[in-house]
């Protein structure tokens, strides 16, 4: 059965629509507070200003199904998991639409012990949705030791005072991160340049943060920094710039702490898990290495359910959902970017020396907006431009077209034998899909 609610990350959308509004959020927090048997709940948020509207509506669903709630106020999604991981809370709430823009928002579930639910389970709220729920008086209780006790965490993953004299730029996209980055990063002796750091409740995402890193590469060019980290709203990706002002996506990311962590034989079952989305070079790194690859579908949370099904200790995907066994068990962008700046840190190595490690297939993703997700099938020029590049192509290249899990958007990737070709064929597919959805 297919979920009608929950998308490839919660539920999402403009706030005051259909999904989004307080209404609705309380039905489902009642449903999830049934299903989750009552207890405690913890319910963090980033700084979108219906935020706390959201709060309050899901605060009366899940009292109404006889939960205990305990506001963690504006802090990332992965210290939400960590409080979950480190309690014994029934259920975890993220008020959040990550990196959406500040119109919409979402909410995020995870279960006991920081983990994000499985398509089954959230099948199993959606199927006890109330028709409504008897306004009550919505009460909770502050808990405001997540953000510190995060920070405490995060600064233990390396040395204490190893980061002096390193100058780091920091986009925290005018999120929750806003609050936690720079203060860990100070802790251990860094100068931080600070972007995207000053949330007002409409500006989340707005031109900063890891959809934006074009300001990022270039301030860390401007004032001579080591690097630059950038998250999106919630905090649970990172996307990073090289002392050269070059980009590096979450496949750079990940197969940089993949090699380190074989040659240190730190990797579990030498195995890293990524997802179809990953580029092919992922692949040849990380076996050249004496290594294996594992791919699941898209989404983070299925990363995450195949790292626990093997065993393995590191996952993520190329949007910078980066998951590190040692530090949660969600996505982490800080986390994911102390991993990378232990590994530096280490070997005394700038990170344009250690991102050569991954060469890339040539590559081209982008997205255009969709009227309605037409079923792929039922786009006639779509199909026959999709036939065409399978014929064409063969085992040279590869193509992934598929709808958004969290906005009205359809994602195409080409990758092929050379650069030309994939822009060739990516303009082809895009014209297409246009052609049939807008």
């Amino acid at each position: 059965m297919k979920r009608q609610y929950f998308g490839t990350d919660g539920v999402r959308g403009p706030f005051g629509g259909t999904l989004v509004n307080p209404e609705f959020a309380t039905r489902l927090a009642y449903a999830a507070g049934k299903w989750t048997g009552g207890g405690r709940v913890f319910i963090g948020r980033d700084t979108r200003g219906s935020g706390p509207t959201l709060l309050v509506a899901l605060a009366n669903g899940l009292l109404a199904a006889g939960c205990e709630i305990y506001d963690l106020g504006a802090v990332p999604t992965p210290a939400v998991a960590r409080e979950l991981k480190i309690s014994d809370a029934s259920l975890g709430v993220v008020i959040t639409a990550s990196h959406n823009p500040a119109g919409d928002n979402g909410i995020k579930f995870f279960a006991p012990g920081g983990i994000k639910l499985s398509d089954e389970q959230e099948l199993e709220i959606e199927a006890n949705l109330p028709e409504s729920v008897s306004e009550t008086l919505a009460s909770f209780r502050f808990h405001r030791g997540a953000r510190s006790g995060y920070i405490f965490a995060m600064c233990e993953i390396m040395p204490a005072n190893s980061l002096a004299g390193w100058k780091i730029v920091v986009d925290t996209a005018n999120g929750a991160t806003s609050y936690t980055t720079p203060n860990v990063l100070e802790i251990l002796g860094a100068e931080v340049d600070k972007i995207g750091n000053k949330p007002d409740g409409t500006n989340i995402n707005a031109d900063v943060g890891s959809e934006h890193p074009a300001q990022l590469a270039a301030r860390v060019v401007g004032v001579g920094a080591r690097l630059g980290v950038a998250h999106d709203g919630d905090g649970d990706r990172c996307i990073l710039s090289d002392e050269l002002g070059q980009v590096l996506d979450g496949d750079e990311v990940l197969t940089i702490l993949a090699l380190d962590a074989i040659s240190r034989g730190a990797l579990a079952g030498n195995t890293l898990v990524v997802t179809r989305q990953s580029n092919l070079g992922v692949d040849v790194a990380v076996k050249a290495a004496g290594g294996q690859v594992v791919r699941t579908d898209i989404g983070d949370r299925y990363v995450a359910e195949k790292m626990r099904e093997i065993g393995s200790s590191l996952g993520g995907e190329s949007s910078g959902h980066i998951i590190c066994d040692e530090v949660g068990p969600t996505g982490d962008g800080l986390g994911a970017a102390l991993r990378i700046l232990d590994v530096m840190y280490r070997t005394g190595k700038n990170l344009s020396e250690l991102r050569s490690v991954l060469v890339k297939a040539p590559q081209k993703s982008s997205a255009i907006q969709v009227k309605h997700k037409t079923a792929l099938d039922a786009c006639p020029q779509l199909q026959e431009a999709m036939a065409a590049v399978t014929a064409e192509f063969g085992e040279a290249g590869r193509m992934l077209i598929r709808y958004s899990g969290t906005e009205p958007k359809l994602r195409i990737l080409v990758e092929g034998p050379t650069i030309e070709a994939v822009e060739a064929v990516y303009a082809r597919l895009e014209t297409a899909a246009k052609a049939d959805l807008t």
